[in-house]
């Protein structure tokens, strides 16, 4: 069975402005023989240019695993990825590195900043390895909507969770990339926190045109994207355009009835 999106929210054509990623056909097998695990079977996805999009599924749905395929941090067993116009499956080593480096942007649970450096050297890092000069007024736009003026010559340990958090959105976001795969940003921080944390994603998709997907288990969290779409067994089985809590959740409840 395939698993199909169907159009952005906002009444727009699919087709008026080429998709920020697409997959097509992707099934992912962990093993072999009866041993085998078909985490994805034939997803056909969209994930629209600024859109925020969050993916959610019960435990073992194959969210995780689709988003890591869209990001080319992990290989597809069938089926193809493509990110804006270049197809990634099958793409070497060293092209795939750079592709991410140069064009995609990552937030995690777990932070992953370097403890010895400062907020402003974590947030400019990529870049630097990079050999790019960072945009100063881009720079100084993002971390103002953050509010990380006054935090930028601290270390993470000097830091809160929340605080860290918005460090590593603005690492992903300073380098204009053209989406931002986020793996359940919200994870480790409480709710004042992880508000603020998904205002600034939400805000970054809405004034700066940024494209965001994110997975989440949360219903809540999922409220703040444009758009919902979950898996059930490797497959995408529904959607919901302009989420509210309520409706992620009773949606959830049923596929994991």
């Amino acid at each position: 069975m395939t698993s199909t999106f169907a159009d952005p929210p906002g009444g727009a054509p699919a087709t008026a402005v080429p998709p920020a990623v697409t997959a097509e056909g992707v099934s992912k097998v962990y093993g072999s023989g009866d041993a085998a695990v078909h985490a994805l079977r034939g997803v056909s996805a969209r994930f629209d240019r600024g859109v925020f999009t969050a993916i959610m599924g019960p435990s073992g749905s194959g969210k995780s695993t689709l988003m890591h395929c869209l990001a080319g941090l992990d290989t597809v067993t069938g089926g193809r990825v493509v990110l804006g116009d270049a197809e990634i499956t099958g793409m070497g080593d060293r092209r795939l590195t750079m592709l991410r480096r140069d064009r995609v942007g990552f937030v995690f649970q777990a932070f992953n900043l370097l403890p010895t450096l400062t907020a402003e050297h974590n947030i400019l890092l990529p870049m630097e390895l990079a050999g790019r000069k960072p945009d100063r007024a881009w720079f100084d736009r993002v971390v103002d909507v953050l509010g990380l003026r006054d935090r930028l010559g601290h270390r993470p340990s000097e830091l809160s969770g929340g605080q860290q958090q918005r460090v590593a959105c603005a690492r992903a976001i300073v380098a204009r990339p053209e989406v931002i795969f986020a793996d359940e940003p919200t994870g480790n921080l409480d709710s004042r926190s992880g508000t603020e944390v998904l205002g600034f994603l939400r805000s970054s998709v809405r004034e700066m045109g940024q494209t965001i997907v994110m997975v989440t288990h949360d219903p809540v969290a999922a409220s703040y994207a444009d758009r919902v779409v979950f898996l059930r067994d490797g497959e995408i089985v529904s959607e919901i355009v302009r989420p509210t809590p309520a409706a992620v959740l009773d949606l959830l409840k049923s596929l994991e009835a």
